[in-house]
């Protein structure tokens, strides 16, 4: 109410002071429950404001109600009057909903002066009558089973709108009163008989009535329904039990309907079903119908039925598939036999081998044993066999006795015969098989016979024994020869070739292979003259039933395929710059080997290298054993020849000369072989005075080793980096020594052995060469400087000096009396410095090239190593010499 107030206060200031009433409000006005749309609740006027302005359209109207409700709203009448009416959009009910509704009702007109003013609309009460609710206000269905004791059904209630409290009683009647049922006034439906579904009726329409104390009354339909209950069993009502039928019936086909009735379903046979409790694999029944069909074929001649053609069926009958009523009845078939099955045999279809040479009235096949009818009673299971045919047949096969089924040889079966092989050894025989009785079934036998062939002729090669030749320059598949065999016994079976025995080698187990089709022989690898210049082969030819062999002769054709391998391969030769034209250089003689070549077929040649044409071998061709010579003499002085050392190519060339070979024809084959050679100048006998450095030639022997012994240059590279590191350790630890002992002396020692006018610090250089001679000395001489004794060759001119040990002079001491006894090793070894006195320190450097070179030789003219050398020899080529006094 204050809200409501408070809007009137707030529309009476937006009218600016101008007066508008609603007449006849506030009020209060009454509406029945239940009323219908449309009742009067109030009327009321509107009195216009000092402007006489008419009302809004519209207005007035409900703007608010509280409750909220929509149940009503305002209708205009005629100029200012107005009505409250019910809308019917909500039902008013005393007895649930709201009775009081306070309605704010607004007004407004073109000027825009308003009122409010309330409504209160007060919801009477108004006396209803009795309800069903549920099921029962729209009619209840009941269910009774038959046979049930009479008693109480069902309890009916109902309920007065007006009595909340429950508390006023209502009364319960039937309208159309029945003999089988009666109500209670409180509402309780009772039977008053037994019920029978089978006696009918199966149901009962009730109308029940109920009133309230001021005679309202409301009425609902209740329908009885007798539940049938499945109390009778069902009976037949076919009068046939025996049935007689044919066999081979189709499967499907109707043989007999079992029909039957039951009480409970009221005459309806769809409701009942069948079915057959004996097993038998032969008939089935419809479980809906009651009609036995055939389930499958019925032989009258196989199985059981041959000897007892009664079948026994039991049938059964139920009126509900589970825990319903049931009947039985036994009935029976008889199979009749008919004529269904033709003579027929266990095989149709006969295929035989027969042996070529089997004897004329042989039998071949007895059908009797293979043909029957399986008809059980005669004349249905009688048969014959009819005369034989076929294309091939005619004057080799015949029926002995006719029409018995008995097969035998008549004729010629050869398989080699031209006459058979037309017919391609096969042949046919057709013979019909036919019942006796009617309808005279007949069958075809196919009797299919081949001729076996046997072994009669061996497996012949086309020669009796085979040659063949191939070069062994030939490579592997290279098609050596072919074998053919045959067998003459037909028809002829593919063979297989095969190598038996031979065709090994050292290097392969097998050199050659066969192809096992073709007989077609080839190589597998390279053959070798040289190392099996024939093999003989065993070769088989082998089909399913025998095995023959032959012999095959391979010769390899030599072939010039190998090198000259000439011995030495690579040698180092030294010969003085004045060795005479035509000497054997060092004796040296080049032997050559060919395993495929003969010893005269060699020809020498020198390739690169040879420059100006010194070098020659002699004989050039024509042997395998050459030497060399020198072909022309050296000119180092008139500039013709610059180079002391040479590298010659040689060139060992075989001709082919093989017997039975052109020339044209001849294959070439060539060797080579290294010669390193060094031109040694004569020996130097004038003093050198020109300060220069002198050179120092120390020989090494060469060590030629093979290139695949990987090993030897590993482990002697890793021995040299061992000894080298060990003696540069011992080289420092020295030097420290003398060092620490000899260093107030060394600067006086040092001048002491210097003159003027030589060089102080000359320095030596050190030239390593490899040299190999193999040189016989045969005389001696002096030498007229240094008055040594030196060997030399007369032929050659090869020179060395003579064991130093035999004239070494006597050593004069070079140092000051109390010098400390202490010396300085040299840049080429740990030797000891020496003196100043000895004469043949005045070698120029290449007499003493010559001099090492020559005296670097063992006792056996090869080149010496640093071990064997001469240690005189050492001392006067390496040490620095020191001035003369």
């Amino acid at each position: 109410m204050q809200e409501a107030i408070l809007l009137l206060a707030l529309l009476g200031a937006m009218s600016g002071g101008e007066a508008q009433h609603l007449i006849l409000l506030p009020a209060t006005g009454t509406v029945a429950e239940n009323s219908p749309p449309g009742t009067l609740v109030h009327k009321f006027s509107v009195k216009l404001s000092a402007s006489l302005s008419p009302v809004i359209p519209g207005f007035p109207l409900i703007i608010n109600s509280n409750p909220l409700t929509e149940a009503f709203r305002v209708n205009w009448l005629t100029g200012t009057d107005f009505e409250v009416v019910t809308t019917g959009m909500e039902q008013l009910d005393f007895e649930t909903g709201p009775n009081i509704f306070d309605l704010h009702i607004y007004v407004k007109d073109e000027v825009g002066v308003t009122d409010l003013q309330i409504l209160t609309v007060q919801v009477t009460d108004v006396n209803e009558p009795p309800q069903f609710q549920g099921n029962l206000a729209e009619g209840l269905q009941l269910y009774i089973v038959e046979g049930a004791n009479p008693g109480f059904i069902y309890k009916v209630e109902a309920f007065d709108p007006e009595d909340t409290g429950q508390n006023i009683p209502l009364s319960y009647f039937l309208v159309s009163p029945s003999k089988n049922f009666r109500m209670s006034a409180n509402g309780t439906l009772f039977s008053t008989t037994e019920l029978d579904f089978e006696a009918g009726p199966s149901s009962f329409h009730l109308i029940v009535e109920v009133r309230d104390s001021g005679g309202l009354r409301a009425s609902t339909a209740i329908q009885v329904n007798i539940v049938n209950l499945n109390d009778e069993a069902p009976h037949f009502t076919s009068p046939t039990q025996v049935y007689t039928i044919l066999e081979e019936l189709s499967p499907g086909t109707i043989v007999a309907n079992i029909t039957a009735e039951d009480p409970d379903e009221e005459g309806l046979p769809s409701h009942l079903l069948y079915s057959i409790t004996t097993v038998s694999k032969y008939f089935m029944i419809n479980q809906l119908t009651g009609a036995i069909q055939v389930a499958q074929r019925i032989d009258r001649d196989a199985g059981e039925l041959r000897q007892n053609p009664a079948i026994s069926l039991e049938v059964l009958v139920k009126d509900r598939p589970y825990g319903g009523q049931e009947n039985r009845i036994q009935i029976t078939f008889t199979v009749e036999d008919i004529n269904d099955n033709p003579a027929t045999c266990q095989r149709f279809t006969f295929s035989m081998m027969v042996p070529e040479r089997t004897a004329n009235g042989t039998l071949l096949l007895d059908l009797n044993n293979f043909c029957f009818d399986d008809d059980s009673e005669a004349p249905n299971n009688r048969f014959n066999f009819t005369t034989p045919s076929g294309v091939g047949s005619g004057g080799r096969f015949s029926q002995d006795p006719a029409g018995s089924g008995k097969i035998v040889l008549i004729g010629d079966l050869d398989y080699e015969n031209p006459s058979n092989l037309a017919a391609g050894n096969k042949y046919m025989v057709i013979i019909q098989v036919q019942d006796v009785g009617a309808p005279h079934y007949k069958n075809n036998i196919y009797i299919y016979i081949l001729t076996s062939p046997e072994n009669e002729f061996p497996i012949i090669f086309d020669r009796p024994s085979y040659v063949f030749s191939v070069s062994e320059r030939r490579p592997a598949r290279t098609r050596v020869g072919q074998v053919r065999a045959a067998d003459k016994d037909l028809p002829q079976s593919s063979l297989v070739y095969s190598i038996s025995t031979g065709g090994a080698s050292l290097q392969y187990p097998n050199v050659f292979w066969i192809n096992p089709k073709t007989g077609e022989l080839q190589l597998i690898t390279k053959v070798d003259y040289e190392t099996t210049p024939v093999y003989i082969l065993r070769i088989q030819a082998t089909n399913s039933e025998d095995t023959s062999s032959v012999t095959v002769t391979v010769n390899i054709l030599e072939e010039n395929d190998e090198k000259p391998i000439c011995t030495p391969n690579s040698y180092f030769l030294a010969l003085p710059v004045d060795l005479k034209v035509g000497t054997n250089i060092q004796n040296f003689k080049l032997t050559c080997t060919d395993l495929d070549s003969s010893p005269r077929s060699f020809r020498y040649s020198i390739g690169a290298g040879n420059i100006n044409n010194h070098f020659t071998f002699s004989p050039n061709a024509g042997s395998n054993v050459t030497r060399l010579l020198l072909m022309s003499r050296f000119d180092y002085a008139g500039g013709l020849d610059k180079i002391w050392d040479y590298k010659l190519l040689v060139y060992v060339t075989d001709d082919n000369l093989l017997s039975g070979r052109k020339k044209a024809e001849a294959l070439v084959e060539t060797g080579t072989v290294t010669l390193s050679i060094k031109v040694i100048p004569h020996p130097t006998t004038v003093i050198t005075t020109t300060p220069r450095p002198r050179v120092t030639y120390q020989v090494l022997r060469k060590n030629v080793y093979s290139p695949s012994a990987w090993y030897v240059p590993f482990v002697i590279t890793l021995g040299s980096i061992l000894l080298l590191g060990l003696l540069v350790s011992l080289v420092i630890l020295l030097a420290k020594a003398i060092h620490r002992h000899c260093s107030s002396k060394t600067g006086k020692n040092k001048k002491a052995l210097t003159k003027k006018g030589e060089m102080k610090n000359a320095k030596r250089e050190v030239v390593v060469e490899t040299i190999q001679m193999n040189t016989v000395f045969d005389g001696e001489a002096t030498d007229p400087v240094t008055g040594k004794i030196y060997e030399f060759n007369s032929k050659t001119g090869a020179r060395k000096w003579k064991d130093p040990l035999t004239q070494m002079p006597k050593r004069k001491e070079s140092g000051p009396r109390g010098a400390a006894p202490c010396t300085v090793a040299s840049r080429e070894g740990m030797r000891p410095l020496r003196s100043a006195s000895w004469e043949e320190d005045e070698l120029s450097g290449n007499t003493r090239a010559e001099v090492a070179s020559l005296g670097s030789r063992n006792k056996s003219g090869k080149p010496g190593t640093p071990k064997n050398r001469n240690p005189a020899f050492m001392n006067s080529a390496s040490p620095k010499p020191h001035p003369r006094k």
